[in-house]
């Protein structure tokens, strides 16, 4: 397709139509940023396999043609004038500009050149006249460093014919100055006629028949680098963008897509996606319907697709150098699958990644609601409800804006609000993007927020817990740290995190960590499978109905039980390898204590009644018992996938309580029985550190194992002879006793002899300087701690190191 021009008034060509493929992203002023970004990827990246649909783009010269031929120049000027002189509210300024352009009428060669360009578009498509496409706008100041425009211009799908098409573009003229967009161009000093608007007409993907979402090249709460972020639905994609779905989410770890043996899939999560968009007729082009139960309970992409949209995100990551929001659309006729629009991320991009600031709520009231956090932030206030767009005059500034979904008319009272919770969409939809560009925190996809909030109610708002938001009921104390981590002291002994929370675990990448030093199966196991693994394998024998009841639902999906486990419990530890790689994660293996593992689903069935459950039936005595071998296996076969399908082999495993050498030997053949083999494929093993015993005969233990990792907690307890819960005893449970410092001193000494790792996991060295001082002069290769005490415990040991070494 050949650029169509008019003659300009100085006698040079003046461009009003472009094909994708005569464009770059050098040419925002020409035609926007979408339809830049578009041409830059049908121009430059086709032939690294990005598939972009094909289409034109109207020019800014055609919007002012249109602009000066109906006179709408002069009337927006005056019209804006009198807004802000408060003769007419923005809602009568918006409506009197709109009209102008929607009862304009064409310039006879801007209208022929659309007219043209669409019948070559549908030639090529192999379509006499009546090509379906989508007609989207693409304002001249777009996708800013500090301003996205998120939302707030039209775009209209499955358009067929010359006249619709050109009737969608006049209504996308129009969208450029509804009242969101006005207010959004007033509070960021836009000057309203600096800004023009293209228009792409693209050939639709059939994604009614398929599917379609948005993804990010970047972590969109933490700013974390490493991953892509998928969201998916059925249908067309405007529901994903404007939240009125709660999308499938989808997240890939980036260092790991190169390798084509591996499929580094951190999460995969079914979103419920309880309507989809299809096409309708030429009179309502695009319409809702309820999708059927099986659609809700299906991903709406296989591993194959999701690590093809990942790898597209990487690779137009890297030709634009900075992260990127992308919306994609699959042809359900063909199964092919399209990136339809590209523009650089706004928010974390333009972050000083070198400055963490983060939040901490105390006291916290009883859980209201939960959904997906969008920031980092927290805050308590007063809830005002807004069920509906056309009671959003009702909105009392600085209350916390909960209502069903956002879209772009809600703006001028998001940016007016404190925290926002919605009962639909996802981390990419119009809400989410909206509040990160604002700054404000956000519950989205919460489900039942406008059912169980009230008006004038006082609840505090958290997103400073990982992935998931949680409304808290009443007012909670919150407080704030912000910290230079460029200012943080070089120092020899390595300081590694303590993490059980895989959805908290990107708001810490930024921290400079030396690995994951104790990372704590218990808490996946309790908190995401729920289920005992004994139950999982033997599900068909168990005797209570209501049990296996609840295990049917909480696996379904599943062909086996099992697979569950293993499933849940490798991608559970991904988001925790991911963090830190290629630095060591070190996974210890379950250490329920049998009181607490009957306490899962399904458990009271397999678990012995023990006096004693913190001395008795725990850690490595039940890896190769008969009573939990089959339980054992589950937990390698998921190390194992999680180390060679989903590529993870800087996981670490560590072996707790093991009380003999001789049973240290017991548990290495059972996991090389499964697949894990010490030293195979570069695993490591360590073992927990925290009976008199591993001290005593330390030379023994290291013949086994690749570290050392002291439990500072059950080493006192097991040294002093007191039992830690025990409030009547607590003023004698002190790990810097001289008894537990001489049996630390020890391990430490025998493990740097037989050059074995050796570190500690507790808290003593964030509360007591001279405790940390001893470690270091002992030689203790690495200390874990609690993210929240990683920034003190750095600058302990640098002041431990310059007294030793200095």
């Amino acid at each position: 397709m050949a650029e169509i021009h008019t003659i300009g008034a100085n006698g040079a060509p003046t461009q009003l139509v472009c094909d994708f493929e005569t464009l770059a992203r050098s040419d925002v002023a020409l035609v926007g940023g979408k339809n830049s970004s578009l041409g830059e990827m049908v121009s430059s990246l086709q032939a690294e396999g990005i598939a972009v649909p094909p289409g034109f783009a109207t020019t800014s010269h055609a919007y002012w043609s249109y602009v000066d031929t109906n006179g709408i120049r002069k009337a927006i000027l005056e019209l804006i004038a009198n807004w802000e002189s408060g003769k007419a509210s923005l809602a009568e300024t918006g409506h009197a500009i709109r009209s102008k352009f929607l009862h304009g009428s064409w310039p006879v060669n801007v209208a022929a050149a659309i007219r043209d360009a669409y019948h070559k578009l549908s030639a090529k498509a192999g379509v006499k006249s009546t090509l379906s496409v989508a007609v989207r706008s693409s304002a001249t100041a777009e996708d800013l460093p500090d301003a996205s425009f998120a939302g707030q211009l039209e775009s209209y799908l499955n358009i067929s014919g010359e006249d619709a098409v050109l009737n969608a573009c006049r209504r996308c003229y129009a969208s450029l100055f509804t009242d969101r967009a006005i207010s959004y161009r007033q509070t960021k000093g836009f000057n309203h006629l600096d800004i023009a608007l293209s228009i792409g007409i693209q050939r639709m993907v059939r994604a009614d028949a398929g599917s379609s979402g948005v993804m990010f090249s970047i972590d969109t709460e933490s700013g974390f680098d490493k991953v892509v972020l998928v969201n998916a639905a059925w249908g067309l994609g405007e529901n994903v963008v404007q939240g009125a779905v709660n999308p499938d989410e989808y997240q890939v770890f980036k260092p790991l897509l190169g390798n084509v043996n591996l499929v580094p899939i951190i999460e995969k999560k079914c979103g419920e996606k309880a309507i989809k968009m299809v096409f309708g007729n030429s009179d309502l082009p695009t319409c809702n319907m309820p999708t059927s139960k099986a659609e809700r309970a299906a991903f709406v992409l296989d591993d194959k697709e999701i690590l093809q949209l990942a790898r597209w995100a990487c690779i137009i990551e890297n030709h634009y150098k900075v992260p990127m929001d992308m919306e994609w659309a699959k042809d359900g006729i063909t199964g092919e699958l399209f990136i339809v629009q590209a523009r650089p991320e706004t928010v974390h991009s333009h972050r000083d990644t070198a400055v963490l600031k983060t939040y901490h709520v105390g006291h916290k009231g009883r859980v209201l609601a939960t959904g997906l956090s969008i920031g980092d932030a927290a805050i308590s206030g007063r809830v005002c409800l807004v069920e509906s767009a056309k009671d959003i005059h009702h909105f009392i500034d600085g209350s916390i804006l909960v209502t069903g979904t956002t879209d772009p008319d809600w703006v001028p009272i998001m940016k007016r609000a404190a925290a926002i919770i919605t009962d639909h969409g996802g981390r990419t939809s119009h809400a989410a993007i909206v509040s990160r560009e604002l700054g404000v925190p956000a519950v989205v996809g919460s489900g039942n927020a406008t059912y169980v909030l009230h008006t004038g109610q006082q609840v505090t708002v958290s997103c400073a817990e990982g992935t998931n938001g949680f409304v808290y009921e009443g007012i909670s104390p919150i407080s704030t740290q912000t910290i230079n981590l460029s200012s943080l002291p070089t120092i020899r002994t390595h300081v590694m995190l303590n993490l059980a929370n895989p959805a908290a675990a990107y708001r810490w990448w930024q921290l400079p960590a030396d690995g994951i030093g104790l990372a704590r199966m218990e808490f996946v196991i309790t908190n995401t499978i729920r289920i005992h693994p004994m139950a999982l394998v033997h599900f068909d024998h168990l005797k209570d109905a209501e049990v296996k009841g609840e295990i049917s639902q909480l696996t379904a999906g599943y062909d086996s039980k099992p697979e569950y486990f293993v499933d849940k419990l490798s991608h559970g530890f991904a988001a925790l390898c991911a963090l830190v790689y290629p630095k060591p994660a070190i996974i210890r293996m379950s250490d329920f204590k049998t009181n607490e593992y009957a306490g899962l689903v399904g458990g009271a069935e397999f678990e012995p009644r023990e006096e004693n459950p913190m001395l008795g039936f725990r850690g490595a005595s039940r890896y190769y018992s008969p009573q939990y071998l089959e339980g054992f296996a589950l937990e390698c076969r998921a190390i194992r996938r999680l180390r060679e399908k989903l590529g993870f082999t800087n996981a670490v495993v560590m072996i707790p309580f093991c009380r003999t050498a001789g049973e240290a030997k017991k548990v290495l053949d059972v996991m090389a029985e499964n697949g894990l083999k010490r030293g195979t494929n570069g695993l490591r093993v360590y073992v927990m550190c925290e009976i008199p015993s591993n001290v005593i005969l330390a030379s023994q233990f290291t013949e086994f194992f690749d570290g050392l990792s002291i439990g500072s907690n059950d080493l006192t307890q097991l040294t002093l002879g007191v039992d830690r819960d025990s409030g009547e005893l607590a003023h004698l449970f002190d790990e810097q006793d001289e008894a537990v410092k001489w049996m630390i001193e020890r391990a430490i000494t025998a493990a740097r002899k037989a050059n074995c790792d050796i570190s500690l996991c507790g808290q003593a060295p964030s509360d007591h300087p001279d405790f940390a001082k001893f470690l270091v002069e002992a030689g203790i290769t690495s200390i874990s701690v609690s993210p929240d005490s990683f920034i003190a415990v750095k600058r302990i040991i640098a002041a431990a190191e310059s007294a030793c070494f200095h």
